[in-house]
């Protein structure tokens, strides 16, 4: 049933939040590639001139679904220094929206979920990395915030795309868990068993 564009608040945050719902219902019907702006505003009931008005294109409508989903609700728990669960919160998200996120997840190329997950969680890393200090303590010039965010996010997105790749069966419990593990412990010792 499509909403009639006199009945909702045009609100910057409620249209973007209808358009989003719109582009997701759909998304569940169809890859996310062969979506139109038509069949987005056709849904949401509102005209194509509105979408535009907020997005540029409906890659930028993803990143603002994955941010607004996905990262900005992490912040305030990373910052009271509850990581896990921010991930845990993050990932059950994903979950309970699994058919939009395994068919975002097949998207290829420059606007890739995987290259937005990426940009979004750099972007969410650099936030709480005190780059001077880190900077300051690190004995290799090279080894900047910049650096280490990506390596960081490239390690995420790929332990989740494989994750949604492999139809979300690992518990979230236990993919947290191996984030919380792998980033307590050196490679080192990941790879050499202890001696005693």
């Amino acid at each position: 049933m499509m909403k009639s564009e006199m009945t909702i608040d045009r609100g910057k945050g409620n249209i973007d939040l209808l358009l989003a719902s719109s582009f997701k219902e759909i998304a569940a019907q169809k890859p996310i590639e062969k979506i139109t702006i038509k069949e987005i505003t056709d849904m949401a009931g509102v005209i194509r001139p509105t979408f535009y008005n907020h997005f540029q294109d409906k890659y930028e409508l993803l990143e603002w679904i994955v941010k607004e989903e996905l990262i900005f609700p992490m912040k305030p728990l990373i910052k009271e220094k509850h990581i896990k669960e921010a991930v845990t919160d993050s990932m059950n998200v994903m979950l309970s929206e699994k058919v939009f996120y395994t068919n975002a997840n097949k998207l290829s190329g420059q606007n890739s979920f995987r290259e937005i997950l990426f940009m979004a969680v750099k972007e969410l890393l650099l936030s709480f990395i005190e780059k001077e200090e880190f900077e300051k303590s690190i004995p290799y010039k090279w080894l900047t915030a910049d650096v280490l965010a990506s390596f960081i996010s490239e390690w995420v997105c790929y332990a989740i795309t494989q994750w949604i790749d492999g139809g979300m069966k690992i518990p979230v419990d236990e993919i947290v868990g191996t984030f919380i593990y792998i980033s307590y412990h050196s490679i080192l010792e990941l790879m050499v068993p202890s001696i005693d």
